[in-house]
């Protein structure tokens, strides 16, 4: 078992981004991803099944071309995608990612 703060824990940026998973499996990966003010996580096109929970500020993220508004306490949850954010006042998430059957 392992407890993690979520608003405490320190966060590495996106290039440094393997040293924020919390927990890995086969099956699924869990990290902590944090935007600065201005911040890009560029065009990814992802294999796997993802959620992604704001734990504060706000985020757009691009699925596909389509961008969604996400503030703090809102989920997106999406099947593999070809996904990017961005955010303009900076923002903290928790990234989960589960493989497609």
């Amino acid at each position: 078992m392992k407890i993690i703060d979520l608003m405490a824990a320190k966060v590495a940026s996106y290039e440094k981004r393997e040293v924020n998973v919390l927990y890995q499996n086969d099956i699924f990966k869990t990290r902590l991803i944090e935007l600065e003010a201005g911040g890009l996580i560029p065009d990814c096109q992802m294999a796997t099944f993802v959620l992604f929970q704001v734990i504060n500020g706000q985020v757009d993220i691009t699925r596909n071309g389509e961008t969604s508004h996400l503030r703090q306490g809102m989920l997106l949850i999406t099947e593999p995608a070809l996904l990017s954010m961005k955010s303009d006042e900076g923002a903290r998430l928790l990234g989960i990612q589960i493989k497609a059957c």
